[in-house]
């Protein structure tokens, strides 16, 4: 299984070059970020600045960290 991170969402881009993104800070592996599309954002609402998210099947690019499945911390996460 895939790890996952707890992240703060910093930034909320609606109007990106490649669609909707947000910029999130990890303290384990830093800034990472994730497309806003719903093959990525699983919630129905968007996260604002402040929000925490858990991200999951977090990958290396060249411009930095990316991860592939993100939703808001619940509950039973801690």
């Amino acid at each position: 299984m895939a790890n996952s991170y707890v992240a703060i969402v910093e930034k909320v881009i609606l109007n990106g070059k490649h669609g909707p993104y947000a910029v999130a800070r990890c303290d384990q592996i830093g800034i990472v970020t994730f497309s806003l599309k719903n093959s990525v954002w699983e919630e129905k609402d968007m996260p604002e600045e402040g929000f925490r998210v858990m991200l999951s099947d977090v990958r290396q690019k060249r411009a930095g960290w990316r991860a592939m499945s993100v939703r808001f911390v619940r509950p039973f996460d801690k």
